[in-house]
């Protein structure tokens, strides 16, 4: 084997985490022809080429790689890839599985017949993927280290997506789904609508139209009426007091959510909770 020739490799053999589980990572300088394959895996594997050239072969089609090239294998996909014999390969891999897995693959610049994609920094995307390596071991705080700089790795790749990607032109449709995104995520805080259509990029009164006219309503009775079914979910469910809902779903004066809910449910909170107890013994 030529000196210049290394393979360093991690493999855990269990995992806990199960959003996000790393099955392998590592670095390796290939001897000339070095082939893996045809063969599937039972978990998505990324590649990065760092030096040297080979061939990545899937779906029927051939792909020539070098530098800078990353390529994706996803669970029972036959694969096989092999460095070339004149200029053998140098790449970084990790080897991945778990329940955010394919919503995060689905994020980066992979796709239906593109499972190769050419780094527009690919010193990035090494560093993330020697991270990854550097964090290995068999301990909880090595798993949560590896998938940290797995997403940071992950992230990197959705950037290059992001930056690569046709701009979508914004419509009404689009502009109330991020409100209402927005809002499931702000509602417990002291959000306002200027907030909202500060995060959306309209102004309030733009806001107020698109709501208006795809929702049938205007963006604070939405926010409001979400605030007071979030409520209603914590008296059913929940042994919280009136006053730590209130708190909870964003109203921080303990009389005026009072207010408010008695006006969308048509009693205050506590008569909401008698009322349910009330059900419950029948």
């Amino acid at each position: 084997m030529a000196p210049d020739v290394y393979k360093q490799s991690f493999k855990q053999n269990y995992v806990d985490n199960v959003e996000t589980s790393i099955y392998n990572c590592g670095l390796e300088r290939c001897t000339p022809g070095h082939t893996w394959g045809p063969g599937v895996r039972d978990h998505y594997l990324i590649h990065l080429v760092v030096s040297g050239k080979g061939v990545y072969k899937t779906g029927g089609q051939t792909y020539t790689l070098q530098a800078g090239d990353l390529f994706l294998a996803k669970p029972n996909q036959l694969i096989l890839y092999s460095a070339d014999e004149q200029d053998p390969w140098e790449y970084y891999w990790v080897g991945f599985n778990g329940a955010c897995a394919s919503r995060l693959v689905q994020q980066m610049p992979f796709g239906p017949g593109r499972p190769v994609h050419h780094s527009t920094d690919p010193e990035a995307v090494r560093t993330a993927l020697h991270n990854i390596f550097l964090s290995r071991g068999p301990q909880p705080q090595n798993e949560a280290r590896m998938a940290g700089y797995l997403y940071l790795f992950a992230g990197q790749l959705i950037q290059e997506q992001q930056e690569t990607a046709p701009r979508p032109v914004n419509t009404s449709s689009q502009y109330v789904m991020n409100a209402v995104k927005y809002i499931q995520y702000n509602y417990s805080h002291d959000t306002s609508i200027d907030d909202i259509a500060k995060a959306v990029g309209v102004s309030r009164s733009h806001l107020y139209r698109v709501f208006m006219s795809t929702m049938g309503q205007s963006p604070i009775d939405y926010l409001t009426d979400y605030r007071i079914r979030e409520a209603c979910n914590l008296l059913c469910n929940s042994q919280l007091s009136i006053a730590e809902i209130a708190v909870s779903v964003g109203f921080f004066d303990q009389f005026y959510f009072s207010r408010v809910f008695k006006k969308a449910k048509g009693v205050p909170p506590s008569k909401y909770v008698a009322s349910l107890h009330q059900a419950d013994k029948l």
